[in-house]
């Protein structure tokens, strides 16, 4: 269960990766219906630490915390990366990442905070991300990881990493999602106002010539499709509505959301059935139908594909959560 949380930081962390976790996981809304997390700042070495910016971290926990920890989080590096390989990493630190591990706990990493988990030995065998600008690098570095540069963030569980700064914020809610629910994922990132599921991948912030197209944005195409997911579309009929021709407008929908019209739609609806699966007692079909799959059988199609498990078993999992979370919040107001 997502409770104990622990954020690692080594001296020079940059401030906003810092303040992303913290945000998502340090602030208390309990008051809100919420789930409350047990959150610690861990420093990662000795101290004094400080950010990149000077400020200085003087209240913060050893090492020793991260036994606790069901969710280990490393934020990213800056002085400790050097000519793409990490130096000076802690071995402590590296030996407490492997046994949290080893011991089921999950671990997360910020940006360039992959670099420390490969020192780990964290990421051999296994599929992973981290910002654009250093995805060859730790590719060079963690010959035994296969590094998807394209991507916001990689799960693979127990090790989640995540790409550059504010992907943070998407594989810190993802995680929320997979653990806790979209009704819960989507409050916080309401409260952050930020966007609960960002589609589409960080292949789309590397630099490339602009678009000769003279549209700005596909917001009103993209709003009009979550208003209406229960409807069949094609990209033919978006691309009127969005007034181009389908070339243009499927050239510009991967430019603009990194994926394809098709593939956002299926995750788009993918969310919507989940919500109707946590929220509502509507049978498998009639979620299939409102959210534009038609019926059950393409709904865990789908649902399979994209989540790895069935409607049912997903329903089934987070309703038996939110009873086990009603009677510990019951058990603490007695």
């Amino acid at each position: 269960m997502l409770q104990n949380v622990a954020l690692v930081v080594l001296d020079q962390f940059p401030s906003f990766e810092f303040g992303v976790v913290c945000e998502v996981f340090g602030v208390d809304r309990t008051d809100d219906g919420l789930p409350g997390y047990d959150f610690a700042v861990v420093a990662g070495q000795d101290g004094p630490l400080r950010s990149e910016h000077g400020l200085a971290l003087t209240n913060s926990f050893g090492i020793e915390r991260l036994e606790a920890a069901d969710l280990v989080i490393v934020s990213a590096i800056g002085a400790q990366l050097r000519e793409g390989v990490p130096v000076g990493l802690p071995a402590p630190l590296l030996a407490a990442l492997r046994a949290a591990a080893a011991r089921g706990s999950r671990v997360l990493s910020v940006c360039t905070g992959a670099f420390v988990l490969a020192a780990a030995g964290l990421l051999d065998g296994r599929r992973c991300t981290t910002h654009w600008m250093y995805a060859a690098d730790l590719a060079r570095y963690s010959r035994g990881a296969t590094v998807d540069p394209d991507v916001l963030y990689v799960d693979a569980d127990p090790v989640i990493t995540s790409a550059g700064s504010a992907a943070g914020i998407d594989a810190c809610l993802y995680l929320i999602r997979k653990e806790q629910g979209a009704k819960v994922a989507n409050q916080i990132a309401r409260r952050m106002v930020v966007a609960p599921h960002r589609d589409g991948g960080q292949a789309q912030f590397v630099d490339r010539p602009l678009p000769v197209s003279p549209a700005g944005t596909l917001a009103e195409v993209t709003g009009w499709l979550e208003r209406h997911l229960d409807e069949q579309v094609t990209v033919t009929e978006l691309a009127t509505l969005a007034h181009m021709s389908p070339r243009t407008f499927a050239r510009r929908f991967v430019q603009e959301t990194g994926t394809t019209p098709l593939r956002w739609i299926t995750g788009q609806r993918i969310l919507l059935a989940q919500r109707l699966l946590e929220e509502t007692e509507q049978g498998v079909d009639q979620v299939a139908s409102r959210a534009g799959f038609g019926n059950a059988m393409t709904l865990r199609h789908h649902f399979r594909a994209w989540r790895g498990t069935t409607p049912a078993a997903y329903r089934s999992t987070f309703r038996a959560r939110e009873r086990r979370a009603t009677s510990e919040r019951s058990a603490r107001i007695a």
